[in-house]
């Protein structure tokens, strides 16, 4: 068993970086009104890492970012909230929804039934263009594991699995998972030695069933990929003692 530290400790490390230090595209690109663009990209950059858990947004900062008004930012953390990204309180403001481990379970056993349901779906209607973009989205998550860029492994992992699920055609299932993602350790797993690169693995066995056209292989790869992952946390994290 890896030693690593309780899940209170890592939490408490969060640093109090300035939006401003994190690399990135920020740029909207979506047709939809403000608030939902902006929502977008804090979004995906929750998912990715970029924004660390509990870390405070500013939304002087953000407007500024974005070359937007507050307005529609203030609108955006609160569409976020709602669905679970964003923590808001009176006393600190908006900040980066923190991992609770209650409920933490539920969240896998959701993620094994939504998103093999997507895979299943996507596999389905996958062309030969959707899967050469799948393997060089994981090729390019092996560079970024070689060179110890944990945040752009994040940020390809996040990319090939979304890709691959929007290929399913199945909006309102897409966004319950992108809700799952916010919640869900991942942050937590990327810190795990040589996880990026088993996570290479995984997703070549998955490409495999894909490229084979093999609904049900490719839907027990992502199964197996996502139960690795969740036995890895178990297996690897502190958890604490529930009454």
């Amino acid at each position: 068993m890896t030693d690593h530290q309780p899940l209170d400790a890592l939490q408490q490390q969060i640093s109090k970086r300035s939006l401003a230090d994190d690399s990135g595209d920020w740029s909207l690109k979506s047709r939809t009104t403000a608030e939902y663009q902006i929502a977008e990209v804090l979004r995906e950059k929750i998912i990715v890492g970029v924004l660390a858990r509990g870390q405070k947004l500013k939304q002087a900062e953000i407007a500024k970012m974005l070359g937007v008004s507050i307005t529609p930012v203030r609108e955006a953390l609160r569409l976020l909230e709602a669905q679970g990204y964003v923590a808001v309180s009176a006393h600190r403001g908006a900040i980066v929804a923190p991992f609770l481990i209650e409920g933490a379970e539920e969240l896998y056993q959701l993620r094994q039934l939504l998103e093999t349901r997507l895979t299943a779906e996507a596999a389905r209607r996958m062309s030969p263009n959707d899967l050469y973009v799948l393997k060089a989205i994981n090729h390019d998550l092996l560079m970024a594991a070689r060179a110890g860029d944990r945040a752009a492994c994040q940020e390809k992992n996040f990319r090939f699995h979304f890709r691959l699920y929007e290929l399913a055609g199945q909006a309102q299932t897409l966004d319950f998972v992108r809700i799952l993602w916010a919640k869900y350790p991942l942050d937590l797993l990327s810190q795990m030695p040589d996880r990026q690169s088993r996570v290479f693995d995984e997703h070549v066995t998955l490409l495999a069933a894909l490229e084979r056209g093999d609904v049900e292989g490719a839907t027990g790869a992502m199964e197996v990929h996502i139960n690795t992952g969740w036995s890895e946390f178990l297996a690897n994290y502190k958890m604490p003692v529930l009454p």
